[in-house]
């Protein structure tokens, strides 16, 4: 019965009211337990299935075969109820599609008497059966629980409170369970049919097409039923629980038969996937359970069943093929419209009936086993008594035979014998009567053995917990005594196994060789005798040992109570090995406490007597201790020692021995090297000599045939101007050491941040400069000896150590940065020694100091300042405030110093309280001194004055940036020889007569006075401030004043310091306060300042004091080709051209028309060429880039090879280093030229149309197989992902490679997306479609370079790789949260310092000029006669030499042209109408500057130079139209030959297209790279752009981010429309040109393709619009300007 199948029962109901409105026919019918159905269509397709019980409910009750509520009640309910009170689990569920009488069959109508369901019926027959129980040992308990399942979450319809979902749990005993359900007691079937009644309420129904009161839930209610039995005998109580599961299942539909929409089509949803579940767990069960799935012996693990896949089978587990007595009843359908509905259900029903159950009784696992053993004594006793045996069983009971006698067991613990034994004699006979009688019936003797057994099982089972602990305590006691014979104790309390010394009682102690396994042993000495020999002697020994050289009888230990005390004597036996402190005994011998005893050869104990050391102790109290511990060392040497053995010295013998043969076979090796060294120095030598005979001299030939070549003057000049700006790049040996020692670096700081030390280092470049002059301990000592030969400042690599503790910053170079290292990693190794509070004092003793710190002086630099002293010369006095700047080119402060010619006999007037006069100081001004030092600061970059500012650089192959210095056709022409550029003050003060110098002829002696006067804006974490100067060159002679209290508030710090000095004039002298200035050094008492912690410094190192720049996006390296071989790349030879490249990304989605609509983009970042797309979940989408640039020959698109997307991240930086599983290759679509859109197109492409190429790819994003890509992103995520294009250029040798990082964010498909707008959008003005915004715009530059010799010098160097060590791992680099030494980067941040440095030196410069200029001039209109000479005209006009005639000469030929040319401007007017095109207006204007510009270039004059530089007024060929430029509009200019041919075909080429004369090989290398977008917006707002070809203006919003110009259609645009590179152009303004058009506020931007004409809203806007454009221009306009206004006013 335990393994029995479930039962299934089938039920066919009448027709309802819809199946009677359709006329529907019976399908089903029935015989006995066979049901038949019949299709509809089909007379011949019969099928027939047999269930245990078949009930015809069709038809009405008066017919024979119908099947009431109670007759499937009978068959089915009585059965299961009988089964729960037998204790079992029972489950009894109804199963059928919507509407076929389940809930009627479980449930029924309550109020009708006859029609109620199985759940009430079975429910009022269990309480009938608990009331009809009369047995008074037992009693009931009933629970009851109800819940609905629905929509696949369980709720509670017992319990208003529990509303929400109930969370399904499994335990691993109980099974699945729900938790928090209510389970309510009841004790009365009125009870359970009043929460019937409230549940069936709470349920959830709806109507639908095929049922209106249809259940959209499974209904469980589970009734536990508990019953407890008490056995009078064993006063114990069983219990056994059944658990009633009665589940009315919801329908199974179909959603076209009942209509279902909205809500209830998800409710029928989730009922068709439970019971598709249910449908799946049935038919898994019944093929576990079919008859060959058993015959495989199990060779597969059992199938998976998918309980888990729906709560409803989840909570159904044990019913279906488990611990449960289960009962199915399929309700049918008898309406041939349902024949499928039906069919199914027939089939499920089917398979059911091969699901087995292995249902048990639930009680406890003791109670039933004592039930079990109960009936086994019953039934041994009546067999006993039917063979006429059951007055033995009275005989044992009372007598208690013994067990050997009768070989039985007396088990029956605990029960009363008979009265006596005398009855028992009576009635029973004798012994042997009794074996007789067991004898000669046959298996008696079994019986009573198999009875006796059980009953001793009873009384085990029945034993009480006080019995129980009696016999542990029992086995404790004899456990103690076993251990304590193998001499392991235990404490009092019975815990702790182990050896614990007694008080009171002798005892042994063993030792052993492992001081961990010495003491472990305890053996107790008895009071009299205790034998000690082996465990298999023949008498018991008292202590078992074994051994070799153990006797069976060994010794003995005697104990007895003397009048001393207790003494124990150890007695050896005969032949037996015994030793006491090393010495052998045969003999009694008394032992005391601590003796020594070895037992055969390695047993060794030691003899305790406390009674016997404590008295020892107190007769002895100040007794010293042993100074060696007693152990089995100690035994073993005492032993050896007496028997004449000298261990130690047998041990240093033996190592004698061993030292000498390592010796020997060293001096073996030795000389076997040797040997080897020799014969290869032999081999060498002879290979030498032969290459020598064979080639004799053949480089001395080599250079006696190079020819010398012959140089012009022009060409040597340039040629050393190459050599020294060569010898100035030291990018590739400074990232050389930045590299080569990065790993020194990383492993300081590692083991700083492991000892604690507040030290961090990190590299830093110092260039020899004025603001930064190298110490000399910097310098090696060759670089010292040759600096002489140096055309460069030098750069070196140190590295910067900063010192938390003490506040401070040192500078140490490369090779004692090596040496501390080795001092740290001694520190590192000691510090596991040495305790940590120790380790700093121990620091100065053991290595003279700690590494990581250097001692640092009181007063530190705070900056350095520059006065020129070139007003000695007129002499007027001059009063400077220059600027205190620091190493790192940040100004610090600033300092006022006057200084003044006076006479050698003027006193000094008396200043008062707080000044301090120094007297006169003697200096002296020796030529060769000075002119050495002139040639070292020549040499080095100091001076200034020979040398070019770009040759300061360090870094390759960079411009200058136009924003802070020259450009480049200007530097080059500073380096052809005019110096008067580079100090404009010298260029005057060399034009000054001999007769403004009379105060300072040689010989004479000259007194001028310094006064330091006040410091301002210093920091007040420099304290005390004092300032000391000196000339440039004479450090060893220096002027100081007191130091003052610096607070960094209230009034400048004045520190009046008076120094007059006298100097023996000397030509040096005269050429110093020419050139050269006096340095100014503050220095002040730093307060130490909190550094941030050490990785985080780390993390972010020292950089140049710059702005806060927002983030931007990193450029990332393009994606690997997966179609295109790998090609090397070849190297690069000089750039042919370059282009800006405007690109434009869009990501198009596939709309419901069909088309691809260009996704949306946020650009609510605010920064250029930067958005977020914003895509759906599961749409197609393709790629469309568009490429927009100047038109030109150079550049042009063939195809595009392939175009690859890959690198997909959630954070904008990519891990390059990983290969990207992910790349996917795109299918390109189309390629090709295109027409710009409407909004695109701008005034540009009016009369020059810009090239615009497109191509499209589709990408399919599943394809990546990314989480990333297929999931919607979580809020606050963005996805990124790397786009790289390889396109095919024309007479190129490879694919150039487009990159972008596109970032995105996926929502879910039916997400309706809009444009978003940022602040600018929303309150600018202008209309924009939101689907202009659409892309992101990406700015590039396209390079086009020749290919480079592979045999050069140059490309071999370059080739060349250097190890970087930075990625080397060492110890404690984890502790650097990622850190890495700074390389490349530090190289450029250091250039950028050196050109702040040389700007803040011009700076100076031009202060002092324009302050002496100044002074000059209003000591001029004051009238002082001493200054009224020809420099007076030059230093208020311009910087240029005195050459009279020469001046004449250019200024008369200059107006003749002048004249001409404007007279060709006037016929030009004349012959053309004002109206006609603007441009010709243009070309005419800038006509005129191209002829000027000839002219006067022609004369090759420093002072031509030097006004072109005041005033920059240069061509702009864009706008000149080669059809107006005609030789008569040209005036002759004479030029040499080979020029005029140069232009003559230059200006054949590019009118007509440069695409005639292609080249037939490709020889170039393309190079695109992105261009990083300026965060630093100069100026931004409208501008009125001039149309070619018509006569209106074009207003267009303008960001300026130097170097490119962002052109945007209005302020809402989000999308760049054009863009202006600035670095390559020249910006022009004319005011001649202004005032004869007739166009006020206008300026020209001229690039190499086009000239632009702009105009602003007003003079100040232009003024603002020039500064943003051309910094220099626009100072040097308000320069005149200014100068103009002075003059009118003076006038």
């Amino acid at each position: 019965m335990a393994g029995a199948s479930v039962k299934v029962a089938v039920r066919v109901r009448p027709f309802n009211s819809r199946e009677i409105g359709k006329e529907s026919k019976c399908i089903i019918q029935m015989t006995g337990n066979t049901t038949t159905i019949s299709h509809p269509k089909q007379a011949k397709d019969v099928k027939s299935f047999n269930f245990d019980y078949s009930y015809w409910s069709h038809t009405s009750p008066e017919d024979v075969n119908y099947a009431s509520q109670m007759q499937v009640y009978k068959d089915i309910g009585e059965e299961m109820l009988l089964h729960a009170f037998e204790g079992y689990n029972v489950c009894i569920f109804a199963y059928g599609q919507t509407g076929a009488g389940k809930s009627y069959t479980m449930m029924g109508k309550q109020d009708v008497k006859d029609q109620q369901g199985i759940i009430p019926l079975l429910c009022e027959d269990l309480f009938r059966k608990i009331s009809d129980n009369t047995d008074n040992s037992m009693s009931y308990s009933v629970e009851v629980s109800y819940m609905e399942i629905y929509c696949e979450r369980v709720r509670d319809l017992l319990n208003p409170k529990n509303k929400g979902n109930l969370r399904v749990r499994e335990h691993p005993l109980m099974g699945p369970y729900v938790e928090d359900l209510s389970k309510l007691a009841v004790t009365s079937y009125n009870d359970i049919q009043d929460l019937m009644d409230s549940g069936n309420k709470a349920r959830t129904v709806a109507a639908t097409n095929m049922n209106e009161t249809s259940s959209r839930s499974h209904a469980v209610f589970n009734i536990i039923f508990t019953q407890k039995r008490h056995d009078a005998e064993t006063d114990n109580t069983s219990e056994k629980v059944s658990k009633i599961s009665l589940v009315d299942l919801a329908g199974s539909e179909r959603a076209d038969s009942t209509g279902a929409k909205g809500t209830r089509l998800k409710e029928g949803a989730n009922i068709n996937k439970s019971l598709t579940t249910l449908g799946k767990v049935i038919s898994a069960l019944a093929e576990m359970d079919s008859g060959p799935n058993k015959n495989k012996k199990k060779k597969k693990a059992e199938s998976f069943i998918p309980y888990r896949d729906s709560v409803l089978t989840w909570l159904l587990r044990e019913n279906l093929g488990g611990n449960s007595r289960t009962a199915m009843v399929a309700a049918l359908s008898p309406a041939d419209i349902n024949y499928d509905e039906t069919l199914s259900t027939l089939r499920y029903a089917d398979r059911a009936k091969q699901i087995r159950c292995n249902a048990v009784i639930n009680e406890d696992p003791n109670n039933r086993l004592v039930r079990e053993l109960k009936d086994e004594v019953s039934r041994l006793k009546d067999l006993l008594y039917a063979q006429g045996l059951g007055d033995i069983i009275e005989t044992y009971r009372a007598s208690d035979v013994d067990l050997e006698t009768l070989k039985l067991t007396n088990a029956m613990t605990g029960m009363s014998p008979s009265p006596s034994l005398s009855a028992l004699s009576s009635r029973a006979g004798s012994i042997a009567s009794l074996h007789d009688r067991i004898m000669f019936s046959p298996g008696s003797e079994e019986a009573i053995e198999r009875l006796k057994e059980t009953e001793k099982i009873i009384a085990e089972l029945n034993e009480t917990w006080e019995e129980k602990l009696r016999k542990t305590e029992a086995i404790r006691m004899e456990r103690e005594a076993l251990l304590a014979e193998m001499g392991v104790a235990m404490r009092e309390d019975g815990g702790t196994v182990g050896v614990f010394s007694p008080k009171k009682t002798p005892h042994l102690v063993n030792l052993n060789e492992d001081p961990l396994m010495s003491e472990c042993l305890l053996y107790y000495i008895k009071d009299g005798m205790t034998r000690v020999g082996r465990l298999d002697a023949s008498k018991h020994q008292d202590i078992g040992l074994s051994g070799h050289f153990i006797q069976d009888e060994h010794c003995t230990f005697t104990s007895s109570t003397g009048p001393t005390g207790e003494t124990v004597v150890l007695e050896p036996c005969e032949g037996a090995e015994t030793y006491v402190n090393g010495k052998r005994v045969t003999e009694p011998t008394v032992l005391r406490s601590g003796n020594r005893i070895i037992l055969g050869k390695s047993h060794v104990f030691r003899f305790n007597h406390p009674a016997q050391a404590r008295a020892e102790r107190e007769r002895t109290p100040c007794a010293e201790t042993p100074s060696e511990p007693v152990d089995w060392a100690f035994a073993q040497r005492e032993l050896l020692e007496k028997q004449g053995i000298d261990m130690k010295q047998e041990m240093e013998q033996r190592l004698q021995e061993l030292e000498d043969q390592y010796r020997r076979e060293r001096e073996e090796a030795n000389n076997l090297l040797e040997q080897q060294r020799l014969d290869y120095e032999s081999k060498l030598e002879a290979l030498q000599k032969q290459v020598d005979r064979c080639h004799p001299e053949a480089s001395e030939e080599d250079e006696e045939a190079e020819e010398e070549v012959q140089w012009t003057e022009r060409e040597r000049e340039l040629a050393e101007w190459s050599f020294r700006k060569w010898k100035g790049y030291q990018f590739t040996s400074l990232r050389d050491l930045l590299w080569g020692n990065a790993i020194f670096l990383k492993e300081a700081n590692a083991i700083s941040v492991e000892l604690k030390k507040k030290v961090q280092f990190q590299f830093v470049l110092l260039t020899d400069t004025l603001y930064s002059p190298l110490p000399p301990d910097f310098l090696p000592p060759e670089a010292t000896q040759d600096r002489e030969k140096m055309h460069f400042p030098r750069t070196i690599v140190a590295v910067e150590v900063q010192d938390q503790k003490n506040g401070a910053t040192h500078y140490w170079t490369l090779e004692k940065l090596r040496q501390r290292l080795d001092l740290m990693r001694e520190m590192y190794d000691r510090a596991a020694d040495v305790p940590n509070t120790a380790t700093e004092e121990c620091e100065n003793a053991m290595t003279g100091g700690d590494p990581f710190y250097d001692r640092f002086p009181w007063f530190r630099l705070v900056g350095r300042a520059f006065v020129y002293l070139s007003n000695l010369l007129y002499p007027v006095p001059l009063v400077h405030r220059v600027a205190i700047v620091s190493e790192k080119g940040e100004v610090k402060g600033f300092l006022r110093v006057a200084v003044q010619a006076i006479s050698a006999d003027e006193e000094a007037p008396d200043y008062g309280s707080g000044v301090r006069q120094s007297g006169t100081a003697k200096i002296s001004f020796e030529d060769q001194q000075y002119e050495r030092f002139q040639s070292e600061s020549c040499s080095a970059g100091l001076s200034r004055t020979g040398i070019s500012q770009e040759e300061l650089r360090i870094v390759e192959g960079e411009g200058q940036n136009a924003e802070v210095g020259p450009s480049a056709d200007e530097v080059n022409n500073n380096t052809a020889g005019t110096d008067e550029l580079e100090n404009p003050l010298k260029a005057c003060l060399d034009g000054a007569s001999e007769a403004t110098l009379e105060h300072l002829r040689i010989g004479n002696v000259f007194t001028f006075r310094v006064t330091v006067l006040q410091a301002s804006s210093i920091s007040a974490e420099y304290a005390d401030i004092f300032c000391q100067f000196n000339f440039i060159h004479r450090h060893d002679e220096a002027f100081s004043t007191e130091p003052l209290k610096n607070t960094g508030r209230g009034p400048p710090l004045g520190f009046y310091h008076v120094q007059n000095i006298a100097v023996e004039v000397t030509k040096s002298f005269v050429d110093y306060i020419k050139t050269q200035p006096v340095v100014f050094e503050v220095f002040g008492h730093y307060q130490k300042q909190p550094f941030l912690p050490l990785c985080k410094d780390v993390m972010s190192p020292l950089r140049p004091c710059r702005r806060q720049f927002p983030q931007v996006m990193p450029l990332s390296k393009p994606v690997p080709a997966t179609k295109l071989k790998a090609m090397a790349r070849p190297q690069a030879g000089p750039c042919h051209c370059k282009y800006d490249l405007m690109v434009f990304f869009e990501i198009c989605e596939l709309e419901a028309t069909g088309e691809y609509i260009p996704a949306v983009v946020d650009h609510r970042g605010g920064m250029p060429c930067h958005g977020t797309f914003l895509l759906h979940q599961g749409l197609q989408r393709r790629v469309a880039v568009t490429i927009v640039h100047e038109s030109g020959g150079d550049v042009e698109w063939r195809d595009v090879r392939e175009l690859v997307v890959g690198r997909l991240r959630n954070t904008p930086e990519a891990d390059e280093t990983i290969m990207d599983p992910n790349i996917l290759s795109l299918n390109i679509l189309s390629a090709g030229y295109v027409k710009p859109l409407l909004d695109d197109r701008q005034f540009l492409d009016s009369d020059m149309p810009r090239t615009f190429y497109r191509f499209e790819a589709a990408w399919d994003s599943s394809m990546h197989n990314s989480l990333l890509l297929n999931r919607v992103t979580p809020y606050g995520e963005k996805i990124y992902m790397t786009l790289s294009a390889y396109l095919e250029m024309e007479n190129c040798t490879q694919p150039a490679v487009l990159t972008k990082d596109i970032c995105m964010v996926f929502y879910s498909r039916d997400t309706k997306l809009s444009a978003t707008r940022s602040i600018r959008n929303l309150f600018g003005t202008g209309s924009l479609r939101a689907a202009d915004g659409n892309r992101v715009t990406g700015v590039y530059e396209v390079s086009l370079c020749y290919l480079a010799d592979a045999g050069s010098p140059g490309m071999q160097r370059r080739r060349r790789r250097v190890l970087d060590t930075s990625v080397a791992y060492v110890r404690g680099e984890e502790n650097l949260a990622g850190w890495r030494p700074r390389s490349d980067s530090l190289i450029l941040d250091h250039q950028w310092e050196l050109e702040k440095l040389s700007l803040l030196q011009d700076v100076e410069k031009t202060k002092h000029y324009l302050l002496l200029r100044e002074k000059l001039e209003s000591t001029l209109l004051m009238g002082q006669e001493s200054l009224q000479c020809g420099t007076s005209e030059d230093l208020c006009e311009s910087p240029k030499p005195c050459e009279v005639d020469q001046e004449a000469s250019c200024s008369s030929e200059i107006t003749t042209e002048r004249q001409r040319e404007l007279a060709a401007k006037c016929l030009r007017l004349l012959t053309h109408s004002f109206n006609r095109e603007y441009s010709h207006v243009c070309v005419s204007a800038s006509e005129s500057k191209i002829s000027e510009m000839s002219v006067t270039m022609l004369k090759d004059s420093p002072s031509t130079y030097a006004l072109n530089t005041i005033t920059p007024s240069s061509t702009c060929p864009s706008l000149v139209d080669g059809s107006y430029i005609t030789a008569d509009l040209r005036l002759p200019r004479p030029r040499p030959r080979a020029d005029t041919q140069q232009e003559a075909a230059e200006a054949k080429a590019p009118v007509n297209g440069a695409s005639d004369a292609k080249p037939a090989t490709r020889r170039f290398v393309p190079d695109i790279q992105e261009i990083r977008v300026s965060p630093i917006v100069s100026k931004k707002g409208y501008l009125h752009f001039l149309e070619p070809n018509t006569n209106g203006w074009v207003k267009r919003f303008v960001t300026v981010r130097r170097p490119y110009v962002y052109i945007y259609n209005s302020e809402r645009d989000t999308v760049e429309r054009a863009i202006l590179n600035l670095s390559s152009a020249q910006v022009e303004y004319s005011e001649d040109q202004q005032a004869m058009l007739k166009t006020p506020n206008t300026f020209a931007v001229c690039t190499e393709h086009r000239g632009i004409l702009l105009q602003a809203a007003n003079e100040k806007e232009m003024h603002d619009w020039l500064y943003a454009f051309n910094p220099l221009l626009a100072g040097t306009i308000r320069s005149k300007l200014s100068r103009r206004r002075a003059g009118q006013m003076k006038m």
